[in-house]
């Protein structure tokens, strides 16, 4: 099974298309047809991306109408952050980029996040593409059009929703992405299982082998089962006002955990310890079983993924899980399973049953601990 494109609709009607690609080959077509004779494009990409596909992408850009330039960030969460964005919207103003014009962004969750959210916000709003080179990014970031950057140590604080003219995936970048950039993005992969596909959930199971060799063929089958869930939920709810928080599946306590360890864990890492963490609130709900408990400790633990954290206090982890930004009216949303496939909302947990869950994941396991 070879998919090459993914409509994804809003209210119904076409709004932009996912390209499932090999090579960079075919980009130039696809911003040639977007009619943008003699417009600028800026290739926002960052230090460790720009060395690998920067000459590659700028080749294909030779190939159309477009005046380009690239703006290359310092890699890293840690620079996701509006002094950041400061330069880009220094480079676009210097280069005389209006509104007719567009960015592309080269690179991972971090350069997607941030290029879309200038993208947002450049003279109130400009066009942009997502050029995905990360597992995490094809799957899930590069989707749906949250954008933003952290604000002091709170994760994707300042943001906005900008949907890109079209997203273009090149499933070979995968074979140069460092194994624990390819473990963290299957916290991703797997969690869209999860959340809506028992059979998917599965799959990957059975598929283990060929997905930890990255295998061509099954890793863009798994890319487009994955890119299939998040748009589905998506067009669903492209502003987050209900299904869409399914998404967050794990990311409540995952980004409490990401922002107690400085950035320096993975997101799809820490969000496998939320993950592992909500599962075991669901147990504690009644609403997973013993063996379903333990189905999804062992789906993470299939792709070394974590599901216990070292080095942290259960007070720090819930005072920072209760600023997180999913807050509803002084509750926090969090997201639970009913069995593997479907995720719903819960905003009936106390302090007593978060601080139970992370106790559970704060417990010394070495072989399962970060």
């Amino acid at each position: 099974m070879e998919q090459e494109v993914l409509q994804v609709k809003k209210a119904g009607d076409f709004h932009y298309n996912i390209f499932f690609e090999k090579s960079f080959e075919k980009l130039s077509e696809k911003l040639n047809a977007l009619n943008k004779k003699g417009r600028k494009i800026c290739i926002v990409t960052d230090s460790n991306v720009a060395p690998l596909y920067l000459d590659a992408v700028e080749k294909e850009l030779k190939k159309t109408d477009f005046i380009y330039t690239s703006y290359v960030l310092p890699a890293g969460e840690a620079n996701k952050n509006l002094k950041e964005i400061e330069g880009i919207y220094e480079h676009l103003i210097v280069n005389h980029f209006d509104r007719g014009d567009l960015l592309a962004a080269l690179g991972g969750g971090v350069v997607g996040d941030m290029t879309g959210f200038t993208a947002a916000t450049y003279l109130r709003g400009i066009d942009f593409v997502q050029i995905p080179t990360t597992l995490l990014a094809q799957v899930d970031s590069s989707i749906g059009g949250k954008t933003g950057v952290d604000f002091g140590q709170y994760k994707n604080m300042v943001g906005a929703f900008h949907q890109p003219l079209f997203v273009y995936a090149n499933v070979q970048v995968l074979k140069t992405l460092p194994e624990t950039e390819f473990i963290s993005g299957m916290g991703e992969v797997v969690k869209h299982g999860f959340i809506r596909s028992k059979d998917y959930s599965q799959w990957l199971l059975d598929h283990k082998q060929e997905i930890t060799e990255r295998q061509p063929a099954i890793c863009q089958e798994m890319i487009y089962k994955s890119c299939v869930i998040k748009k589905t939920v998506v067009e669903n709810d492209p502003l987050e006002h209900g299904e869409r928080a399914v998404l967050n599946f794990g990311h409540t306590i995952g980004h409490a955990v990401e922002k107690l360890k400085d950035f320096s864990l993975h997101h799809g890492h820490c969000v496998a310890i939320g993950c592992a963490a909500a599962a075991y609130l669901s147990l504690k709900k009644g609403f997973l079983s013993k063996e379903e408990y333990m189905q999804v400790l062992t789906k993470l633990n299939a792709f070394h993924l974590p599901v216990k954290v070292s080095g942290l206090s259960c007070e720090d982890i819930l005072m920072t899980t209760k600023s997180d930004k999913k807050m509803d009216k002084g509750h926090i949303r969090f997201i639970l399973l009913q069995g593997c496939g479907n995720a719903v909302i819960d905003t009936s947990l106390s302090d007593e049953d978060l601080t139970e869950a992370i106790t559970e994941i704060c417990k010394e396991n070495k072989e399962a601990a970060l």
